[in-house]
């Protein structure tokens, strides 16, 4: 990877500062961002994309409040003395719908940099991310098109891999630590994961506007997913650990539901959910969707 690096300072239209990087031209003609998943960060998937960086096109990874498991995330704020307060986020305590903000944030300094066509490419959670964030009125002006690597549910994992009486028994203690506080966490002998009230809701219940690909409900439309029009690649691991069905299926299901009418659906065989291995050929498919797209935003 010799493709020029240097260290970005993003700052969100509500004033959270976030840490990414920069690969390639200062001033580039086209821009990729990527959105990373639950516990990434901007060194996440860099194999997979920073060999897309060349004279004309630039990459911004950047560590989004999803970052770790918990992390400290700082807000500008000049009334204090350090110039800054420091909020707890990551995985455990992030909110969901925060992510429009984020990426706003990537997608200003990304323009400021003079780029005319920009791609958001989304990993996992980053795929649900990335769609709410196109999905908000006047937000696709902005992107030329989207690519989304391992689009699952957690809602559907969540129910394929824990007991029905258990889930009813979870749903009612985090609603109860809703009402209270919802920035506590949940009790470790019964969800041995590092996430508070709130974001364990988020991630989990059928209705939370975080269950975007909601392929595990027959009743559910697949609203917000289905206001998104801009170009969209999905790209699946064929041997995914996480998805609660087979990959035939899914891409079914998104093929139904997806109301672009630039879509390109592929998947990946024998890779896994982190493409570890299968770079290249994720790589491939990121390369002749963006050349295909020369829209000028």
């Amino acid at each position: 990877m010799g493709e020029k690096c240097e260290t970005v300072d993003i700052i969100t239209p509500k004033k959270f500062r976030l840490n990414g990087l920069w690969f390639g031209p200062e001033n580039p003609k086209k821009a990729l961002i990527f959105i990373h998943g639950l516990n990434g960060s901007a060194f996440s998937s860099l194999k997979i994309l920073v060999p897309l960086v060349n004279k004309e096109t630039s990459l911004l990874t950047f560590s989004n409040r999803g970052t770790a498991k918990i992390s400290k995330i700082k807000k500008i704020d000049k009334r204090k003395r350090k110039g800054s307060t420091s909020f707890l986020m990551g995985e455990a305590h992030e909110i969901f719908t925060d992510c429009v903000d984020d990426i706003e944030g990537a997608i200003n300094l990304t323009k400021g940099k003079g780029a005319k066509e920009i791609y958001l490419i989304g990993h996992s959670t980053g795929c649900q991310k990335s769609i709410y964030y196109l999905s908000q009125r006047g937000k696709q002006k902005s992107v030329a098109g989207v690519a989304l690597l391992c689009p699952l549910s957690d809602y559907a994992f969540f129910i394929k891999s824990v007991e029905p009486e258990k889930i009813k028994h979870l749903y009612e203690i985090a609603r109860e630590m809703l009402k209270d506080n919802p920035h506590k966490m949940m009790p470790f002998d019964i969800w041995p994961d590092l996430h508070d009230a709130q974001r364990f809701l988020s991630l989990y219940s059928p209705d939370s506007p975080e269950e975007i690909f909601c392929y595990a409900q027959t009743d559910k439309s697949a609203e917000i997913l289905q206001k998104v029009k801009i170009p969209i690649l999905i790209i699946f691991a064929d041997k995914d650990e996480y998805r609660d069905r087979p990959t035939s299926k899914l891409q079914e299901w998104f093929k139904s539901n997806t109301r672009s009418k630039q879509l390109t659906i592929s998947a990946i065989k024998n890779a896994t959910h982190g493409f570890e291995t299968r770079e290249k050929e994720a790589r491939k498919e990121i390369t002749k969707f963006i050349n295909r797209n020369n829209t000028k935003v």
